[in-house]
This record gives C-alpha cells, sequence and structure tokens, in this order.
C-alpha cells in the first residue's frame, strides 16, 4: 500500500515537471513574445508619419494639399553635455529658449520616459540642412521632416478647417489613437473626415545598448512597419464659387450658402468675416490675433447662427395654407400699410396695390396677406384648439427641415428653433394666447431660429418641388464612402402640386421688372430664369438684416442660394444681389458685362462693418 503511494506521487510529479518544462520550451523557445517584451525596454520607436489625403474640390482642384515641414527633436534621456551656444546658433534660436525646453523636460523626465518629443516646429528648410551636417556633435537631438497642410486657393478657411497638435484632452477623448506629438483635424472637413484623412502610423525599430545608445535595426527591420498614407477627399464644394462668395462678403457679416438642388451637394459656404487659409497652416501662430477677433471668424455663421428668417418664411406659411385648404392661389387679401388688429395695433408693411392674390403677395412681399393666411392656419375649425393648430404647424416646418438639425455631414450644426404650444403655453399661460399673439411668425420672425444652411436647403425643396436631399459636403469616391441617407430624398407633409403656385410668385418677384412691384428685380439676369424671394428680418442689435433666397433656373434648376447679411437693412440692398451674383457666376461663368458688373463692384467695395455691434 505504501509504495502505490509512492509510486502514484512519484507519477505526479513527473506530470508536473514535464508540464513546467514543456511550458518554458515554449517561453523561450516557440513564443518570442515574451523575449520582444523583455526587448521593449531596449527598443526605440522611430515613429513615420504619414502623407495627410488631399482634399479636392468638385472639379478635381486641389484646395488642401500637403508640403514638407522640418521639425528638430529630442530624446533627453539620450542627451548628453553638449554646447548650448553652438546647437542655438545652428537652429538659429535664442541659449535662453533651449535651456528652457531641457528644464522642462527634466521636469517631466518620467512622464516623456525614452520617448523622443518635438522641440521646434517648422524650422527653415536651411536651418534643418545646418543643424544635419552637425547633430553628431548633439546626441540625442535629430531632425525629422514631416508634411502639413498647403492651401493653393483661398477657399474657405472655416469650410476647412485646421489641423493642429494634439493635446491632452484630446488624446483622453480618442485614447489609443494618439500620442504627444500626433496631429488631428480639429475643425471643419478636416475635423469631419479625420479617420479618412489622417492614415496610419508606422515606425523603424532600433535597438539601444546599456549606455542609451542607438546601437542597430531591430531584427534587420523585419518588424517595422511603413505608414500608410491618408484617403484624399472629395468635396461638393465649387472652389471658384467659394473664393467669390468670399470675396463678395468681405467687409460684411453674414453667409452665403449654395446647394445642388438635385444632389444636396453643398456648392459654397462661405461665411464672413472668415479665417484666412495663410492662417490655418499655422494656426497656433495666428490662435491669439483669431480668438481675439470681436468679428469671430472661427464662428461659422452659415451652420451655427439661428436667425429670424423674415419674409422667406411667407413661402412656408403659404404652402401649409395650400395644403390644410385654407388658401387658394386665387384667393384676395387687402393690404392698408400693413395688418391691422385690437386696439391701434398693426404690423407694418410698404405701399403696394392693394388687394393682392398670392403671385402678388410673394411678388410683392406683402406681410398683411401673410397675417391672414397665419390666422387661417391657427383658427383652422378642423383643429380641437390653438394648441393643436399650431403643433401642426409646427410638425409642417419640421418637414421642411427648419427647427433640427439637418444631419449635414459638416461638425457643428445647429437645429434653429419653430416654437411649439408648451413653449406658448409656458410663456403666456394654457388658453391665455390665440393666432394674434404669435402673428409675427406669420412673415418668418417672433421665436423662429433658422440658419442660413436651413434657407438655402428650403430654398432647393422649392426648386425640387416639395423634396431636399440632406445637404452635404463630401462625395463618395475612391476610399470613401458617405452615407447612403445623402442620397436619398426627403419629402415635406406639403403635396408636390402645391409649390408651381408658390414658384410663379418668386418667379415674379425677380422678374417682373423695376417698377412693377417685384422687390428682387435687381436679381434679374437675362435668361437665367431666377426665383426668388427677399426678406428683412428684425435685428434688436441694430439695423435689419438682409435676406434672400432664390434658385435657377425655374424648370430644371442647378443651383439654390441663400444670402444672409447682418445689418444689411432690406433684402434687396444686399443679400438679393450677392446671392444673383453666385448664381449668375456658376451658371454662365463669368458676370455679364454693364450693370451687372457695375453690380458686382458695388458689393465688393460695399463695408457694412461699422454698422455691426460686436459683443
Amino acid at each position: 500500500m505504501e509504495n502505490h503511494r509512492k509510486t502514484r506521487l512519484l507519477i505526479g510529479l513527473g506530470v508536473a515537471a514535464a508540464l513546467l518544462l514543456g511550458k518554458l520550451f515554449i517561453i523561450q523557445i516557440l513564443d518570442s513574445g515574451y523575449k520582444e517584451n523583455a526587448l521593449n525596454n531596449s527598443m526605440v520607436y522611430d515613429i513615420i508619419y504619414p502623407t495627410r489625403g488631399v482634399i479636392y474640390d468638385r472639379n478635381g482642384k486641389i484646395i488642401v494639399g500637403n508640403k514638407v515641414a522640418y521639425d528638430i527633436m529630442v530624446s533627453p534621456r539620450e542627451v548628453k553635455e553638449f554646447d548650448t551656444l553652438s546647437l542655438a546658433s545652428v537652429l538659429d534660436v535664442s541659449p535662453d529658449l533651449i535651456r528652457d525646453k531641457m528644464a522642462e523636460y527634466e521636469r517631466n523626465r518620467k512622464k516623456i520616459g525614452y520617448q523622443s518629443v518635438v522641440m521646434l516646429k517648422q524650422i527653415p528648410a536651411s536651418t534643418y540642412m545646418k543643424f544635419d551636417e552637425v547633430k553628431y556633435k548633439f546626441p540625442g537631438f535629430r531632425g525629422q521632416v514631416r508634411s502639413i497642410r498647403d492651401y493653393p486657393i483661398n477657399a474657405g478657411g472655416n469650410l476647412l478647417g485646421y489641423v493642429s497638435e494634439v493635446d491632452a484632452a484630446f488624446m483622453e477623448r480618442h485614447p489609443g489613437e494618439y500620442r504627444s506629438g500626433d496631429y488631428a483635424g480639429k475643425t471643419g472637413i478636416e475635423a469631419a473626415r479625420e479617420k479618412d484623412l489622417r492614415g496610419e502610423k508606422g515606425y523603424n525599430i532600433y535597438l539601444r545598448n546599456s549606455k542609451n545608445q542607438i546601437e542597430t535595426r531591430y531584427k534587420d527591420g523585419e518588424m517595422d512597419k511603413e505608414a500608410v498614407p491618408g484617403h484624399d477627399v472629395v468635396t461638393t464644394i465649387d472652389a471658384d464659387l467659394q473664393q467669390f462668395g468670399q470675396e463678395l462678403m468681405k467687409n460684411k457679416v453674414g453667409s452665403l450658402v449654395a446647394i445642388e438642388p438635385s444632389t444636396g451637394e453643398i456648392l459654397a459656404m462661405v461665411s464672413s468675416p472668415g479665417i484666412d487659409v495663410d492662417m490655418l497652416s499655422d494656426i497656433g501662430k495666428h490662435y491669439q490675433e483669431i480668438s481675439k477677433n470681436p468679428y469671430k471668424p472661427m464662428f461659422n455663421r452659415a451652420v451655427q447662427a439661428p436667425y429670424p428668417p423674415g419674409s422667406c418664411f411667407k413661402i412656408v406659411n403659404g404652402l401649409i395654407g395650400l395644403q390644410e385648404g385654407v388658401l387658394r392661389p386665387e384667393y384676395s387679401y387687402p393690404c392698408s400699410q400693413g395688418y391691422h388688429f385690437g386696439a391701434g395695433h398693426k404690423l407694418g408693411c410698404h405701399s403696394h396695390k392693394s388687394p393682392l392674390d398670392m403671385e402678388e403677395s410673394i411678388m410683392m412681399s406683402c406681410n398683411a396677406y401673410y397675417c391672414y393666411v397665419l390666422r387661417n392656419i391657427l383658427d383652422n375649425k378642423r383643429y380641437g384648439s390653438i394648441d393643436e393648430a399650431l403643433d401642426k404647424w409646427r410638425e409642417y416646418a419640421l418637414s421642411f427641415g427648419f427647427g433640427r438639425k439637418l444631419g449635414s455631414d459638416f461638425p457643428s450644426e445647429l437645429g434653429g428653433n419653430i416654437p411649439s404650444s408648451k413653449y406658448y403655453n409656458r410663456v403666456y399661460g394654457k388658453n391665455r394666447w390665440n393666432s394674434i399673439t404669435v402673428i409675427s411668425l406669420s412673415i418668418g420672425q417672433g421665436e423662429i431660429g433658422v440658419t442660413p444652411l436651413h434657407l438655402a436647403n428650403f430654398c432647393a425643396t422649392v426648386a425640387n418641388r416639395g423634396y431636399y436631399i440632406i445637404p452635404h459636403i463630401i462625395k463618395d469616391s475612391e476610399g470613401v464612402t458617405i452615407d447612403p441617407k445623402y442620397h436619398e430624398k426627403q419629402y415635406t407633409m406639403v403635396d408636390t402640386t402645391h409649390f408651381r403656385k408658390v414658384i410663379k410668385g418668386m418667379w415674379r418677384a425677380v422678374n417682373s421688372g423695376f417698377g412693377s412691384g417685384g422687390t428682387a428685380s435687381i436679381a434679374h439676369v437675362d435668361g437665367l430664369d431666377i426665383c426668388g424671394k427677399t426678406g428683412t428680418a428684425q435685428n434688436p442689435r441694430g439695423a435689419d438684416n438682409s435676406v434672400f433666397m432664390c434658385f435657377a433656373p425655374m424648370d430644371n434648376p442647378k443651383i439654390a442660394v441663400a444670402a444672409y447679411v447682418e445689418n444689411g437693412g432690406f433684402g434687396a440692398t444686399w443679400a438679393c444681389p450677392l446671392a444673383s451674383l453666385m448664381v449668375e457666376r456658376y451658371l454662365n461663368g463669368e458676370i455679364s458685362p454693364g450693370a451687372r458688373q457695375d453690380l458686382e463692384r458695388r458689393m465688393r467695395e460695399g463695408n457694412l462693418m461699422a454698422r455691426v455691434k460686436k459683443d
């Protein structure tokens, strides 16, 4: 019995020993991972940064490319005693700058470890070559060649966005994706398409000896990784049109947005004042200047400024009235310098013929007409209460894309506002308001807020006779696929048959000729059949805002434009000519000689900056 127990014990010990030996054999002979982990302390990864993808306009023009930049790197733990004055002379910097940098690295010694950090960015090529010849004198210092952004065309600083070095907060939001010294897109297209544009970093691995000196390539480069360039991105932008819009908006505050109605592709998106592309390649150098500018050039008004739409919104109310059956094109309403209600109250209007039918009301932009229309919508007996009627009105407005984010692929888009009955119940109290209380909604005032992108999209919706494709700024291209939703039609709640009834009025607003009542006659261009609607939006911070939206041609439209000029006054004064010039330039390739070129000159030279109240 005793011998039997001994035998079993010896067998157990033998099995355990065999398992241990087998594990050791796997670790030491078959699996090199442990060895490599042990080597990691003596391995140096020399990062190879990929070339960032190029950004093209819709016609194949490069709007963001790359150029070579030279940096000086330092691995603090590899630095030996060196001649500070000599290095400062080679790099054309002050000795104090180098001393301060080295002191900073010493304070962060544990955090930096054996990593290399950027000491100087974007030094001149001549300085880099000078350093390269004497770098052997300065162990621990080395040069790095990388690419930075280049802008061949001044086409939309706000639109394109900028690339800059990542900070701790950015790395926390993207764990494991970036490390100190990496660059990433922070705004605009650069941020929106960061994953496509950035590519994948590569590296060369070197071994260091016991004295921390780099000695040789690890495994003769077998474990090195090549950098993978970023994907090129093709935008929907027409660079020439974008540049033209920027020139027109110089010294004005506001926005121009142009869309191709049939595709939803954004042809131009101008926010003024904006960032000049010359500042983008070294945003850090100009950041303070930009951020302290009282006109906020980094604020993209095209997608972030919720403005009152003014009379452009009359088209929305007209379409809702038609769909609800409370308005017909032949209905006429009077206007006596405005809409009179209550005890001596009036919503004013300019002088024109009276009464008017629907086409004439659009052509002449009559305020009183749309007061009648809104009241007919909200006081419709088919609804049990004003709350129900207003919420139905709001539902229609939302179907046009207002009051919410459109879902564009452009970052930082705001949703604007279309008020609900809950809002008015909160402000006035339940059953303590009616259609007269909210009469300003009839002319696009009150609590309505829309972005210029909303307006341009609405204009494209009218041009399409009842649907829009979500506005977007990136096209499908090799290696880059956009969301299928950017190819889908989004129909409104208004039947397509009603749109032609308002389009005729928009056509007459532009093409009726001077003296015939058309508020947008200045936008007329022979042969283009431009259809438009002016707006003059009240502004509590100064002069009224000038608003205009238009599309052309009337049939098979190719472009829809919204123009919004802060403190520009009447819609026909600034926004209308600006938008019409954009249409003419896009469709004809040039501005017609004579009166149209005179108009272009006046728009270019106009300076409204003094009118704008700065925060």
